[in-house]
């Protein structure tokens, strides 16, 4: 079985994000990046499927240079072979289209993307991908069990899990559920220097430019300040609730 999971290179959920003088680009200065969380959740399936199936797991990223770090990382938990699209990230578009031309000819039997990335939330390369390959599709995927030839899937609806039976080839979007935050692999020192023999494989484009411009950003506006109520103010909370806040 050959699996590929996508990995998306993000700040650090705890980073304070900063844009330059004139909030026109995010200031990259200071921050730390990792592995996108529902990535990791894909890629920690990923490798429990390989110890019980032999399967080959082989993880990719569409970016320049700077995300190389993050893919080491995703060969320290213990993904075979790595590869890297030289190509500006930040159209969800071109990195499907990047991603889908190269899955063309690996048959690959799953793709595992987060269902979005923490920095984009835009949610639609997975889609993408499996529009473009003509691939089954399950999206906000909580579990995956292989049984012979077919993946038993649970995946999150607002009316409550879905049970799903496919055939491979399929694409998956990951998130929590597929593991728990407690069963994330932290890459020990064996892992990392094995990493470092491990084939990371650059794939140029002759389309560095993503295309798509962001014009300017805004940061969220500040919370107001919070207000408490003691238990014999009941009164005063329900007037504060009519007269202040909008449902």
């Amino acid at each position: 079985m050959k699996i590929l999971m996508c990995i998306s290179h993000v700040p650090d959920t705890i980073t304070k994000i900063k844009f330059n003088s004139e909030m026109s680009e995010f200031d990259k200065n200071g921050v730390q990046f990792i592995i996108n969380p529902n990535d990791e959740f894909g890629l920690t399936k990923a490798i429990r499927i390989k110890e019980k199936n032999n399967a080959e797991i082989s993880v990719i990223n569409v970016g320049l240079s700077d995300t190389e770090p993050t893919l080491r990382k995703a060969l320290a938990i213990g993904a075979d072979k790595a590869y890297r699209i030289n190509c500006n990230p930040e159209n969800p578009n071109i990195v499907a289209n990047k991603i889908s031309d190269f899955c063309k000819d690996k048959n690959f039997d799953i793709i595992m993307c987060g269902k979005e990335s923490i920095d984009y939330n835009g949610g639609i390369v997975p889609g993408l991908i499996a529009s473009k390959l003509n691939y089954n599709f399950v999206n906000l995927c909580t579990n995956l069990e292989l049984q012979e030839n077919e993946v038993l899937l649970k995946s999150e609806s607002d009316e409550g899990i879905i049970n799903i039976k496919s055939k491979t080839p399929i694409v998956i979007g990951a998130q929590k559920g597929l593991v728990e935050e407690k069963d994330l692999i932290i890459p020990n020192m064996r892992g990392i220097l094995t990493a470092r023999s491990k084939t990371l494989e650059v794939i140029e484009t002759d389309n560095l430019d993503c295309s798509y411009v962001s014009k300017s950003y805004e940061t969220p506006k500040p919370k107001s300040e919070c207000r408490f109520f003691e238990k014999e103010e009941i009164t005063s909370l329900i007037e504060e609730i009519k007269n202040n806040i909008t449902i």
